[in-house]
Formats: structure tokens, C-alpha cells, sequence
């Protein structure tokens, strides 16, 4: 019995910590962007992207096309984008974006828009 409580207590902080990471995520900052509602609509083959605050832009010298497919440059790693993970539909705001998730295992990618390369 005792287990069982210290595993449910361990537990409900685990979650606890997580449901607080995600809604920290959203600070307000975008709330009056023209294009919030877009982002909070983008999603790619992996799911939902969320919103401009999850991701962020990537200049041109950290992402390219290699054999057909995308890279990404973050945290001087380059990992490679799933063709799953990139988004299909035009780029409204021009730049390129990534949504990396970083965990255990190192960082994937959840979503990526590739910008113009200009």
C-alpha cells in the first residue's frame, strides 16, 4: 500500500509539472498578432505545432535541403527534419520556423516551415 501511494504521489507531480510547463508556454506575448490564430492552426504529419511561442525562427545559415530532405541546425547540432514533421501549406510569415522537442533521447523535430532561403 505504501508503494502505491508514493508511486500515485509521484505521480500526480509528474503531471503537475507537466500541465504547468504547457501552459507557461503561451505567455500572452502573441495574443494580438493578425497571424496568432494561423500558427495555432499549423500543424504538420506529427500533430498540432502549437503557437509562435513554441517555436522559433531559424536564420538561413541553419537549415538546408540535403538529398531531398530538410536539416536543422539547433544548439550547433544538425538533426534531420521528418518529412512527417514538415508543414505543407505557404509560409505567411516568410521565415523559416522549427518546433523541436527535446528530450531524453535528444531533439526531434515536431514541426518545421521552411522559409524562402533568400
Amino acid at each position: 500500500m505504501m508503494k502505491t501511494s508514493i508511486l500515485a504521489f509521484t505521480l500526480g507531480i509528474l503531471v503537475a509539472g507537466f500541465v504547468g510547463a504547457v501552459q507557461a508556454r503561451d505567455d500572452g506575448r502573441y495574443s494580438q498578432s493578425p497571424l496568432k490564430p494561423w500558427f495555432d492552426s499549423l500543424k504538420s504529419g506529427k500533430g498540432p505545432c502549437c503557437s509562435d511561442a513554441d517555436g522559433f525562427a531559424v536564420s538561413d545559415p541553419d537549415w538546408e535541403s540535403r538529398n531531398g530532405h530538410y536539416v536543422v541546425r539547433i544548439d550547433n547540432e544538425w538533426i534531420d527534419v521528418p518529412d512527417d514533421a514538415v508543414i505543407k501549406e505557404p509560409n505567411r510569415v516568410g521565415r523559416t520556423m522549427v518546433w523541436p522537442i527535446k528530450g531524453s533521447l535528444g531533439t526531434s523535430i515536431r514541426c518545421f516551415l521552411p522559409g524562402s532561403m533568400t
